[in-house]
């Protein structure tokens, strides 16, 4: 059973994030008449469930507790749990509306050049981790490393840039585009310092050092 409920869970996390990326694809894309900003307020709260368990599940306190009665399958029960939420936010996200542009020729290439490069960057990112235990199927082994190559050598958080590029390098941005990437991006810059605790307590003076070495978080020369 636990065989089962860690590969099922890692098969709802690529279900999840093929749900989101065609949601995004095809569903925000709509543009509606007039826009209806006032749904803002409640696809903020679901974004902040979302991030919210996400916070919760990054604490120490939390997962000491957490392994007292999930041991072998903590991870996974992350991923389900992250996984149903985001399915969740697709599935309940309240219409906003509206189009603030859509661009075409060399400005909508140059836009869609912007968001393949996101994509490549969080690719990228990704490669350098372990995709069995990204998924839940496999639990974290002793002795992680400290992730420096690749695109960790220009920005501390390349997964965060890649996805700043790809949600706002939207070529057609309706109302529902804008939020979801004002919404998502607010919780990656409110989490970062919490993230950046947890390394410190991890690898400690290796992270000073590394920090002293690529000093911009997601924006390189900016922030």
């Amino acid at each position: 059973m636990e065989r089962v409920f860690v590969w099922t869970g890692g098969a709802l996390f690529v279900g999840s994030l093929a749900t989101c990326v065609s949601w995004y694809l095809m569903v925000l894309g709509r543009p509606t008449h007039p826009a209806n900003w006032s749904a803002a307020a409640a696809d903020a709260a679901l974004v902040t469930i979302f991030a919210l368990h996400h916070s919760a599940f990054a604490r120490d306190a939390v997962k000491q507790r957490l392994v007292r009665f999930a041991p072998r399958v903590l991870r996974s029960t992350y991923v389900w749990t992250a996984s149903i939420l985001l399915i969740g936010v697709c599935l309940f996200w309240r219409t906003i509306g509206g189009a603030l542009y859509d661009l075409s020729g060399p400005a909508g290439w140059t836009l869609a050049l912007v968001q393949i490069v996101g994509v490549s960057i969080i690719a990228s990112a990704v490669a350098r981790i372990d995709p069995l235990e990204l998924a839940g199927i496999r639990e974290p082994r002793g002795g992680e490393r400290l992730q420096v190559g690749g695109p960790f050598r220009w920005v501390r958080h390349p997964l965060y840039l890649g996805w700043v590029l790809a949600v706002f390098g939207a070529a057609h941005l309706t109302g529902d585009r804008l939020a979801f990437a004002v919404l998502t991006t607010a919780y990656l810059v409110v989490a970062m310092p919490w993230e950046e605790r947890s390394l410190r307590r991890s690898f400690g003076a290796e992270y000073e050092r590394y920090v002293e070495r690529v000093r911009w978080r997601i924006v390189p020369f900016i922030y």
